[in-house]
């Protein structure tokens, strides 16, 4: 009786709906969903703590920001099933989604501009972590074991991942957004001999792929510059076949703000439990394959999921 109490009392307030709905779309920030209902940060940090209380949100430190996403499922679901069903905020809700596609289409065009600005050096991201022979080597030994089939690499920048795993691949494709990005690794795989790679221009939240037709999926420091971590891990799932593995290379969880306004980054790294959840929520058997501590910048995590079904 307590708990359904909260529930309704939290959803007593039309901005308390509207920010659930909000974060039923994506992850955001407490000063985004500030941004999007035009309410003061403090405000909408009450609305936030009393939405939490009731279970229907749940809010994730990072940094100096705060995330925000769903709760848990079995109070979500129902609710927001009620809310669908009983109407009422189509309109508002309609107009709430159109601001968070302008939020969105900003974040995508400042980080497009800031990768073909840097697309020359981008090799040297990589200067920010544990050393990088130490990473691959890393990366190379959590794909061991059996073949690599049909590989795909999200967010492919030069092709370094195309030219480190390909060699094992029946075939290998890189896919990225960035069309200077793209003309490097197209370069960079011809360099390397690779007849069966080639590089396509896509997005890691709708992959030119069909469902169930890869057998790897490598995501390499890709997912700390996405707004919405989880959809991208899902993404990566839909192509994989039964039995395919997803190799998630990033950032352990750091405090360098900075890196947020100087390279674009949207998260600052992640925790074993975000990551291995994402890819369990997305139906994946998912591991830490590695631990790699920093030698002068910021340490790496390495985590393998794998879909159920016959292997390769």
């Amino acid at each position: 009786m307590e708990r359904l109490l909260d529930v309704f009392g939290a959803l007593a307030d039309p901005s308390r709906v509207r920010l659930l709905l909000l974060v039923r779309s994506m992850e955001l920030s407490v000063g985004e969903l500030a941004q999007l209902i035009a309410q003061s940060q403090p405000r909408v940090s009450r609305h936030l703590r009393i939405l939490a209380e009731a279970g229907l949100v749940a809010r994730l430190r990072e940094g100096a920001w705060v995330f925000v996403r769903l709760g848990d499922p079995a109070i979500t679901g129902p609710v927001l099933a009620a809310i669908d069903a009983l109407g009422g905020f189509e309109g508002v809700a309609v107009e709430d989604r159109a601001r968070l596609a302008m939020v969105r289409a900003e974040r995508a065009a400042a980080a497009d501009s800031w990768f073909a600005a840097h697309a020359a050096d981008w090799d040297r991201e990589r200067s920010l972590f544990t050393q990088e022979t130490e990473v691959e080597a890393a990366i190379v030994a959590a794909l061991d074991g059996r073949p690599l089939g049909e590989l795909v690499d999200v967010g492919t920048g030069t092709g370094r991942m195309i030219e480190l795993l390909g060699p094992r691949a029946s075939s290998a494709l890189g896919v990225d957004r960035n069309p200077e990005m793209l003309r490097l690794a197209r370069g960079r795989i011809e360099a390397a001999g690779l007849p069966q790679a080639q590089v396509r221009f896509g997005d890691m939240y709708d992959l030119p792929r069909d469902d169930a037709s890869a057998d790897v999926v490598v995501l390499h420091q890709v997912l700390h510059f996405a707004d919405d971590p989880a959809a991208v891990v899902g993404e990566a799932v839909r192509v994989l076949r039964p039995g395919g593995r997803l190799l998630i290379i990033d950032l352990a969880s750091h405090e360098r703000e900075q890196l947020r306004a100087e390279r674009r980054h949207l998260r600052l790294g992640f925790a074993d439990e975000a990551v291995v959840g994402w890819m369990a929520t997305a139906g994946l058997d998912a591991t830490v394959a590695a631990h790699l501590p920093p030698t002068e910048g910021l340490a790496v995590t390495i985590w393998l999921g794998e879909a159920p079904g016959p292997t390769a």
